[in-house]
């Protein structure tokens, strides 16, 4: 018997119109792909697991996303048209921006292998890394904001690498003005980098 999770149907819901026919198609493959996948939220998406976490799926705004957690499932399957994103399906706005069903049962298929074999898809780093160093652009920005300065230090090193990284990688001067206010006004209000992703 499926093990199917209310919080999906809930977050299938939820969802944007274009993006419950994929959620419900994807989630519809997995079942028949692995019968004994279990479903659960994990960072606030459906995620199906099978000894362990297998793969998971999200709906933004204009997307859906769908991927495989284990690394050996890296590059098993091209992005139509390109549009890269979390997960190896790219940027999918309709149903028939999903794999083949065939090509999709065996993806599924390899990755309930790979966990058969005993293969975990999340190795844990046993090095540690060393705590980040605030640039001085958000030290001084959260120099300015004594909640968001308490927020941030507050936080445990990954989190606060989080938001150091989201502001580092930007590319343009404007982008990362932009996120350095962002990310001050988000912890001026105690969130995290990725609150949106949480479960309440």
């Amino acid at each position: 018997m499926p093990q199917k999770d209310p919080r999906v149907d809930a977050y299938i819901a939820k969802s944007q119109p274009f993006a419950r026919p994929i959620l419900t198609e994807i989630r519809k493959r997995v079942h028949a792909a692995c019968p004994a996948v279990e479903e659960t939220l994990k960072w606030g998406m459906p995620s199906f697991l099978y000894k362990g976490i297998l793969c998971g799926m999200a709906a933004f705004k204009a997307h859906c996303t769908f991927g495989f957690w284990h690394k050996a499932m890296q590059g098993k399957v091209k992005a139509r048209g390109g549009q890269e994103a979390m997960g190896q399906c790219g940027r999918m706005t309709s149903v028939k921006d999903l794999p083949s069903k065939a090509l999709f049962a065996k993806l599924v298929k390899e990755a309930m292998a790979l966990a058969d074999a005993g293969i975990p898809a999340i190795v844990r780093s046993k090095t540690k890394k060393p705590p980040p160093k605030t640039p001085a652009d958000l030290a001084a920005a959260l120099a300015r904001n004594r909640r968001a300065a308490e927020t941030f230090e507050a936080f445990a090193p990954s989190c606060r690498r989080e938001y150091v990284e989201w502001i580092t990688e930007a590319r343009r001067e404007e982008t990362r003005a932009k996120r350095v206010a962002t990310a001050v006004a988000w912890m001026a209000e105690g969130k995290k980098r990725n609150w949106k992703y949480e479960r309440c």
